[in-house]
């Protein structure tokens, strides 16, 4: 199946059960997030709703199934960030290397310099010594996409009973003009 077989739309509050379905490996059997505890599906359907009112929420269907999916989000809460905007993506585990992600981050980039945003900034768990529960598979994928390290955070994660690293990375999209262009939010494009 090549890469012009995967579909991306819009995602929408009826997604959010398959959506959950992709994340809830990840917080049971990995260190890829620090959260604890999956969310309820309610919970995680607000999440989508909330991201949605600013920034894309996207998902990659093949064959007619959700496979993965990525959102932009807030940086930093304040107004002089309005230009940054952290990504995430997951991909469903039996669908990896199919080249899920890399459509998604570049629908999320298209979307983004739309919006006028200007950096995109992903927070990397990663670790020294790979384990059963972290490798560091996702600072080699955001590296190929064009993101370069900009600061790592030691052990200031915890689980699993092991610390792990975080790291930021980033990959500027657009012109850093003086004064830039007013960010538009995702629904008004």
């Amino acid at each position: 199946m090549g890469m012009k077989d995967i579909r991306i739309r819009t995602a929408c509050g009826g997604d959010a059960q398959a959506l959950l379905e992709i994340y809830a490996p990840y917080v049971e059997h990995t260190a890829i997030t620090f959260e604890y505890e999956t969310p309820e599906r309610s919970d995680f359907r607000k999440r989508l709703e909330n991201t949605l009112k600013k920034y894309p929420y996207i998902v990659a269907e093949m064959d007619g199934e959700i496979s993965g999916y990525a959102y932009t989000g807030i940086f930093k809460n304040r107004a002089a960030y309005d230009w940054a905007a952290e990504v995430s993506v997951y991909v469903k585990e039996d669908k990896r290397g199919l080249g899920i992600g890399r459509r998604l981050y570049t629908a999320l980039e298209e979307i983004s310099r739309a919006q006028h945003i200007l950096n995109l900034n992903a927070c990397i768990a990663c670790c020294d010594v790979e384990d059963e529960y972290l490798t560091n598979g996702s600072v080699a994928f955001h590296s190929r996409l064009g993101y370069s390290m900009v600061g790592k955070f030691h052990q200031c994660g915890y689980k699993f009973g092991r610390w792990y690293d975080m790291v930021w990375m980033e990959k500027r999209i657009g012109e850093h003009r003086t004064p830039p262009e007013p960010v538009i939010a995702f629904p008004d494009l």
